[in-house]
């Protein structure tokens, strides 16, 4: 995969993958079938995390699954899925889950003018009373590593035990990814569309 100038991930000059998809010929039986998996799936091809991860397939095909689990069969509407998502992209600034969230967060109804707001580091304003809730949740979450009796309960009545354990799931699985591509370096998908994040302010 060739490392796009705008969409790099990491914020240093030449700044290169580390674990890219490796070559054809070189994976072993498990790490192609896991690869086959993914293709057979929902997410329909190998890239992202799941192209670090091709060198543990037992832990691809966990977090996989656990992905799956989240993005496509939640109890939380989509749009705060996709809100929550870009929140923890931002946070974390990873260009490959921004660049390819922000755009599905737009189509499932966020604002774009909060997600721009998001993009530059700052609080999204306007926004949908449940996608209050769940940017003060995950936000609070990130930053403090907790949630305030106040955030919780507002959190709980809103998508019940079910949701909020789903919430904190979803921000841990996509931190969990995030860091993964941080450290292998691993850039946005070719051909992304819209903005890539830059570093947070001095």
């Amino acid at each position: 995969m060739a490392e796009s100038a705008t969409f790099a991930q990491g914020y240093a000059r030449d700044a290169l993958e580390r674990l890219p998809m490796p070559p054809a010929g070189a994976l072993d039986e498990a790490q192609r079938a896991a690869a086959q998996a993914l293709i057979d799936g929902p997410r329909q091809g190998v890239y992202g995390p799941f192209l670090p991860l091709l060198r543990s397939p037992a832990l691809l095909e966990r977090v996989a699954a656990l992905g799956e689990q989240l993005r496509f069969r939640s109890v939380l509407d989509g749009r705060v899925r996709e809100l929550v998502t870009c929140v923890v992209a931002r946070h974390l600034s990873n260009q490959f889950e921004w660049v390819m969230h922000a755009p599905l967060a737009i189509k499932a109804g966020v604002a774009p003018a909060a997600l721009e707001a998001l993009r530059q580091g700052a609080r999204p304003r306007g926004l949908a009373p449940d996608e209050e809730d769940a940017v003060d949740f995950v936000r609070e979450l990130l930053v403090t590593h907790g949630v305030s009796d106040a955030t919780y309960q507002a959190a709980s009545a809103r998508w019940g035990e079910q949701g909020v354990v789903e919430l904190t799931t979803l921000v841990g699985y996509f931190a969990m990814v995030c860091w993964l591509m941080n450290a292998a370096r691993t850039p946005a998908q070719s051909g992304a569309a819209g903005p890539g994040i830059d570093a947070f302010p001095a």
